[in-house]
């Protein structure tokens, strides 16, 4: 069988071009395995045979979903143009591994990293080796069976005295390139050749010695000898397994054992016959492969392959056994990449890699690397919420130890996620995604401690992240409304405004209210779109109520302005562009700016909220009281109103009023009104409040008390109801 050849019309490709890449690795490999090829070829034209399987190793390393079992028909490929020397195999896998991801690895429609290439690199390595010596044991089993029918049929002949058949069958028994045995059915050993006599030591007394029966291996197959009793009564032809045994030496020989059974002329069961092929320099690179396809590189960890199948092994069992994951991630790392450089990094994961082994020794204890900075321990057995608690103590014990690195001692911190419970109930990937989860609460709690998955706190990260996805997409669908609720005059009871509220109508989740995704929003910068949506839309509403409702409809409109936008350079640009495009007056407009968002602010950030106020915006200081309350500091901030924190009030709810709070009411709305400032609260909830707040001269106030809020329609029809 020979590989189609390229055409030779096809034009040079650019030298650093993909196509020349390719070209090049073809060079190289067929320099490589070219002086040990069994062909009548020359090597121009032998490297034209090789350039399809380039093209398709290269495909294949950057194939989505990655299968690297393509890379097992171009082993099967150079069997078929007679690459079928060892040394071709070990020469193609040298230049692949030195190679492949140096010409071939930008050739693909998506980068990836040096560190999945070089692992799909490993893994191809291993089904190309497998797909070799597969296609040349294919073959050799092929030769075998012409063998033994050779073999059958020059000892028939030789037993009816024709010479010449048994001086071939002589020659085939002792020159064949595997190894042959013949043993009676008892198993005593008759004759074997000189290959079989060199696998197993050289010693052909050693061989003759023993009879078959008693080759065993602690790591024979279960239906090894099961096969052998079923052919030496007759009721099996013959059967092919992967047997071990032990050489005179001690080592191990590894074999695909052929066994055959010989009648006689009436067909009564009389011999086997044994064919052996070597295949243990085959299996030590296959477990090389192995290794190198299941741990991490940098660290001699197990990688998360490896961890994978070790978790979901522990995960099957069906006997009432338990498991316990920490997930583990270091805390600041990205600070120590970044300010040392990766290669300090890297000898920093070592380390760290290092004392996470020491941890886990018990048995049914491990310890992986998943990437990064990401690492994870399991252990298993009947107590392990005890043992998995003792396991994060020691992890987060051994990173106290400082680490010295670039003449400097470092100390490293760890956030650890707990995963414990019995087998049986959860998959690898939930449990891997619930320890993810609570490792980044661990996180959020300041860091250097480990905490316990919880269902309900995953089911609320869960949805978070849901949430924070689908954002982007549901300002474009339309999902978000606003409600309005009134602000009320506390000295004639008219409707003075109205704060504007956004809410989003989630297909699934229904109307969520800003506690739910304001935060998320911040988070990923969606909230500057969102707000100035926000904004244009209850400008918009304010210009339409100043319209239709000249008799004393709302005269100003709040909307909340985040810490985010605050900082955003063209807040004063859009909030002007959005007043001018709607007509509306910049005295109807009030941005309201939580108190701890302005704490510490310097003039740069106060900046953009003095133009804001000298066009005539209010600047409204939302939640006073709930930050540091620097009341001195509100001489330097340019805001007109104060919004009391309904903390300060609830204690007016109750009759009599608690006497403390309505000092601290008193003093703060006297101190306002001195500096001109207006005074507005939150959380009306019951007439006798609104009463008291009134005589204390506060000027506007909202809450259930008025209405709570609702649809725009809705702000000219209100209706007091006690909420009480």
């Amino acid at each position: 069988m020979s590989i189609p050849a390229q055409s030779s019309g096809v034009p040079d490709a650019e030298p650093d071009g993909p196509e020349g890449r390719l070209r090049r690795f073809a060079t190289i490999w067929s320099r490589a395995i070219f002086p040990s090829t069994a062909t009548s070829l020359t090597r121009t034209e032998f490297e034209q045979h090789l350039l399809p399987l380039v093209r398709g190793l290269s495909d294949t390393l950057h194939e989505r979903p990655f299968d690297a079992a393509p890379a097992g028909e171009v082993g099967a490929a150079l069997v078929a143009a007679h690459c079928t020397d060892p040394d071709a195999l070990s020469s193609t896998l040298g230049v692949i591994d030195s190679y492949l991801v140096l010409y071939c690895g930008g050739n693909g429609p998506t980068a990836l990293s040096t560190e999945d290439l070089r692992a799909r690199c490993a893994r191809m390595q291993h089904a190309l080796a497998g797909g070799f010596t597969e296609a040349l044991r294919q073959r050799t089993l092929a030769e075998q069976e012409a063998i033994a029918r050779s073999a059958l049929a020059a000892r028939s002949d030789a037993e009816q005295a024709l010479h010449a058949t048994e001086a071939r069958f002589r020659a085939v028994f002792k020159d064949a390139a595997i190894g042959i045995g013949i043993a009676d059915l008892d198993g005593n050993v008759l004759e074997v050749n000189d290959t079989l006599t060199r696998m197993f030591g050289g010693l052909d007394n050693h061989v003759r010695s023993h009879k078959v029966n008693e080759w065993v291996h602690p790591e024979d197959s279960p239906h090894v000898w099961k096969y052998y009793d079923e052919l030496v009564r007759g009721e099996r032809e013959h059967y092919r397994v992967e047997k071990p045994y032990y050489r005179n030496d001690g080592t191990v020989l590894w074999t695909n054992l052929t066994v055959s059974l010989l009648r006689d002329a009436e067909g009564n069961p009389q011999y086997q016959l044994a064919l052996m092929e070597d295949t243990t320099e085959r299996r030590l690179l296959n477990l090389r492969l192995r290794y190198e396809a299941t741990h991490d590189a940098l660290t001699g960890l197990p990688n998360r392959t490896l961890f994978f199948e070790r978790l979901e092994k522990a995960l099957c069992a069906d006997d009432g056994s338990r498991f316990g994951l920490c997930y583990l991630d270091l805390d600041g790392f990205k600070a120590i990449n970044d300010s040392l450089g990766h290669a300090s990094g890297d000898r920093l994961l070592v380390e760290v890699a290092d004392r996470l082994q020491s941890c886990a020794t018990a048995p049914g204890e491990m310890v992986a690397r998943l990437g990064g900075d990401e690492f994870v321990a399991l252990t298993t057995g009947p107590d392990t919420e005890k043992e998995v608690t003792e396991l994060a103590c020691r992890i987060l014990n051994a990173l106290g130890t400082p680490i010295r690195l670039e003449g400097r001692e470092l100390t490293v911190r760890g956030s650890i996620g707990v995963v414990e419970g019995p087998a049986g109930e959860r998959g690898a990937a939930e449990v891997l995604r619930s320890a993810d989860i609570t490792m980044y609460r661990a996180k959020g709690a300041g860091g250097n401690r480990f905490e316990f998955a919880d269902a309900e706190a995953d089911a609320r990260a869960i949805t978070r992240h849901g949430l924070t996805t689908a954002l982007p997409a549901a300002l474009e669908r339309g999902e978000f409304f606003i409600e309005y609720q009134p602000l009320v005059h506390l000295g004639d009871g008219t409707v003075h405004g109205a704060e504007a509220l956004v809410r989003w109508c989630h297909p699934q989740h229904g109307v969520l209210g800003p506690d739910r995704f304001i935060p998320l929003a911040e988070h990923t910068g969606l909230i500057v779109p969102l707000g100035r949506w926000v904004l244009e839309e209850s400008v918009r509403q304010a210009n339409f109520w100043q319209e239709r409702h000249t008799d004393g409809g709302p005269l100003r409109i709040n909307v909340n302005l985040s810490p985010t936008q605050l900082h955003h350079p063209r807040l004063v640009a859009e909030t002007v562009d959005v007043l001018e495009r709607s007509g509306l007056e910049p005295g109807a407009l009030c941005l309201e700016v939580t108190e701890s968002a302005l704490i510490g602010a310097d003039d740069d950030l106060l900046k953009p909220l003095r133009q804001l106020a000298e066009m005539g915006v209010d600047i409204a200081l939302d939640d006073f009281g709930t930050g540091y309350s620097n009341l001195a500091n509100l001489r330097r901030l340019p805001v007109s109103v104060l919004k009391l924190d309904r903390s300060f009030t609830m204690g007016m709810q109750q009759h009599p009023a608690d006497p403390v709070d309505l000092k601290i009411v008193e003093g703060i709305v006297s101190l306002a009104h001195s500096l001109d400032l207006a005074v507005t609260v939150e959380g009306v909830e019951t007439g006798a409040q609104a009463e008291q707040l009134r005589k204390l001269g506060c000027d506007t106030a909202q809450g259930w008390y008025y209405a709570r809020p609702g649809a725009p329609d809705r702000i000219h029809s209100l209706l007091l109801a006690d909420a009480v």
